[in-house]
């Protein structure tokens, strides 16, 4: 998977075994940022002991808005060993993690699966979850098939012309929703454990951006048309304008809290019973996490 790497909707075709980097700039070797027990995502995740997130540095995005952009494209993070991330895994499992929680995982799945098998020979038992941008094959997907428990995907634009624009990737909602179907076909409906934490199914986040009420309108109407409530939709306001966004002042302030009600509301009017949404004040720098290379 990495001689000719098409992991992603870039199709680069890089051999990244030969030193070969494509539009994610990853080689083969896997870089890591950060390793925490992570207390904000969704509280079925979260729990009272957090979620073992291992935050995978690199990115095939390359949002203009991207709150982690110091790993998505700065390049901090640390190379490890396929070794060394079982032993992280199993490392945040003996922290008490409810899960492992790989995000932006995307470029690295074929050394994933190695660590994971490695991993799960030596007693690594609690949920996998794999936390994505979307903007994956559907080939990829498939290969995860049997070591993905629960999907976290986000489904950022229904309108290409968004997409291209603030992420440069072209087709993304025709590529994105195939992935996501791709995902709730492996694992199918949410179930979750006696503390109430999700041990298997689909959460669909949006994140709102500023502006685009009626875009978001349409990404809730294609979930809940494809999933009805098969799956949970995580609806986001907390967008906070990075530096990045200077010269895109349309999407240079945070989102009108009216129109964020007014997407809730809209979500009620079709039906959405299985949804999490967010209060005011998550507009902030404080809830980015601090990539100082900690647990690895």
């Amino acid at each position: 998977m990495l001689t000719a790497c098409n992991l992603c909707c870039r199709n680069c075709n890089v051999n990244r075994l030969d030193g070969e980097t494509g539009f994610c700039n990853s080689s083969d070797k896997i870089k890591v940022a950060r390793v925490s027990l992570h207390q904000w995502e969704e509280p079925c995740i979260s729990g009272a002991r957090g979620s073992g997130t291992v935050f995978f540095s690199n990115c095939n995005l390359k949002c203009v808005f991207c709150q982690n952009h110091a790993i998505s494209s700065g390049g901090i993070g640390k190379e490890i060993s396929i070794d060394r991330l079982s032993e992280i895994f199993l490392e945040q499992q003996a922290r008490g993690a409810h899960n492992i929680n790989l995000v932006t995982p995307t470029h690295y799945v074929p050394q994933i699966i190695s660590a994971l098998k490695i991993a799960r020979s030596k007693g690594l038992n609690v949920p996998i979850v794999y936390n994505t941008n979307s903007y994956e094959s559907v080939s990829t997907i498939k290969a995860l098939k049997g070591y993905i428990d629960i999907y976290i995907p986000d489904l950022k634009y229904y309108k290409d012309k968004y997409a291209i624009k603030y992420s440069n990737a072209a087709n993304y909602f025709k590529k994105a929703s195939a992935a996501i179907e791709e995902m709730f076909s492996q694992v199918g409906e949410p179930k979750f454990n006696k503390e109430g934490l999700m041990t298997r199914g689909v959460i669909v986040r949006h994140l709102m951006l500023p502006g685009l009420l009626f875009d978001s309108k349409n990404i809730i109407d294609y979930i809940y048309r494809t999933f009805k409530d098969s799956v949970y939709i995580s609806i986001m306001n907390q967008y906070t304008p990075t530096h990045d966004v200077r010269n895109y002042p349309e999407i240079n302030k945070t989102i009108n809290q009216k129109h964020y009600e007014a997407l809730i509301d809209y979500c009620l009017s079709l039906g959405v019973n299985n949804a999490f949404i967010q209060d005011e004040g998550t507009a902030s720098e404080s809830f980015i996490p601090d990539f100082d290379l900690r647990g690895i």
